[in-house]
């Protein structure tokens, strides 16, 4: 059954308003024209009336997004494109009325970007795959996706659904506005730039094909956003996907499958990494479980060890904030993994660094001497130890600083425990 007066749907005042809330929640930096989501409020009371009409007499013309570099933790760089607040918040509001209708009809082995879909959720059923014995995977990289998606291919498929051709010109002057890199605005005749709020839900639709494919000839996978695995039980099987799969996406996609990266593996090779997680096989019940994989793992570790630089002059209260937001975001979604063991030697080199800081604030004898007597150490000891020419290192190892701040005085202090939070949240 097709849907129609999408775009009254999409323009009414409580969509909007929604809409504007969601951006204005999210924050981001501002777009080529400098608004930010602080000003874009007071812009659509002056201006949202206007720009309403616009849009319903077609006249309405979007920005081109600002091109941005972000740096990947392995290497290279990820192209996002940020739209002006005011292009966000229509784009927002599109989504917020074609969301629902779409996703009625997406695969369930579909996860990102989907309402009350996770991505432990894929990670779960891919270890029901694997433990059901199709654990020979095939592990398809999608080359640059987001700016290879063919417009003609993909409006096709919105108009499947939404044969309301005010939405669909609204929703392709998006795909044509162009991006502003280095001040210069060039074309885009293919992509979808990545980091519009339109964008989650114009990928699902585009892969929902492969996902149709894929269901149609009965195999295991999983699919979030573009990362796709396919499970099978042998690896003649997964060879013969790769190839016929390849083919698919590259045939009837038009996008681009990335051989060197695309790969056929075990859920237990120490290469394979999957949404940040890894997985091995219990040698007790030779079940595969999930782990978070050791990239992810360095890139928690790295994160930490930035929040106690030495060198950082930030009051310790808020060092510890800033430690625990990323203590708790990093390990609630890593909830699913097993990982004890490796969080008991993060939390001992954590209170170690910490330690180490909170010395170095300290800075003068006078000061330590202080802050000894005030942590109970007798005035004999703290003036000896204050006036220490032992490094900053060797201290925090040190007696003098593990009887003071404690463990217990650094929980009272609020550091959160990796182990103790992992055992609150952990399924």
């Amino acid at each position: 059954m097709y849907e129609r007066n999408i775009l009254d749907r999409i323009l009414d005042r409580d969509n909007l308003n929604a809409a504007y809330e969601q951006v204005r929640r999210n924050k981001g930096v501002a777009g080529i024209d400098g608004m930010t989501t602080d000003e874009i409020g007071v812009y659509l009371l002056r201006n949202k009336e206007e720009m309403i009409t616009e849009i319903r007499q077609r006249k309405y013309k979007p920005s081109p997004v600002l091109r941005v570099e972000i740096p990947k933790p392995n290497g290279g760089v990820r192209l996002l494109g940020i739209p002006t607040v005011k292009d966000r918040v229509i784009q927002q509001a599109i989504s917020q009325v074609l969301t629902p209708i779409f996703d009625k009809h997406f695969s369930k082995y579909s996860y990102g970007f989907r309402p009350n879909r996770q991505a432990q959720m894929a990670i779960t059923q891919a270890l029901e795959f694997f433990n059901e014995g199709y654990d020979w995977i095939v592990d398809i990289d999608l080359e640059r996706f987001f700016d290879t998606v063919h417009h003609d291919r993909l409006m096709n498929l919105v108009a499947r659904t939404i044969p309301d051709g005010d939405v669909i010109s609204l929703i392709r002057k998006f795909l044509v506005s162009g991006v502003q890199i280095n001040g210069t605005v060039q074309a885009t005749p293919i992509g979808t730039p990545q980091g519009g709020n339109l964008s989650p839900l114009l990928s699902n639709i585009m892969l929902n094909e492969l996902d149709m494919e894929l269901e149609k000839r009965n195999l295991r996978f999983v699919r979030y956003a573009d990362d796709c695995i396919i499970m099978v039980k042998s690896e003649m099987s997964a060879r013969r996907v790769m190839r016929s799969v390849t083919k698919f996406i590259e045939g009837k996609l038009g996008l681009i499958v990335n051989s060197t990266k695309s790969k056929i593996v075990k859920p237990d090779d120490p290469e394979f990494k999957f949404l940040g997680f890894g997985f091995y096989q219990d040698f007790k019940d030779k079940s595969y479980k999930s782990k978070p994989h050791k990239i992810s793992l360095e890139n928690f570790k790295y994160k930490l060890k930035i929040l106690t630089r030495k060198n950082w002059s930030i009051d310790t209260k808020t060092q510890v904030m800033r430690l625990n937001q990323v203590i708790r975001g990093w390990i609630n979604y890593y909830r699913i993994g097993s990982m004890k063991k490796v969080l008991i030697g993060i939390d001992s080199h954590l209170r170690l660094r910490l330690r180490m800081c909170i010395w170095c604030k300290w800075k003068t004898a006078k000061n330590r001497r202080k802050n000894l007597i005030k942590l109970g150490m007798n005035k004999y000891d703290a003036y000896k130890n204050s006036h220490t020419s032992k490094g900053v290192t060797r201290m925090a190892y040190s007696w003098v600083l593990t009887t003071t701040i404690t463990n217990k005085r650094l929980s009272q202090f609020g550091l959160v425990s990796c182990v103790t939070h992992y055992n609150k949240v952990h399924v």
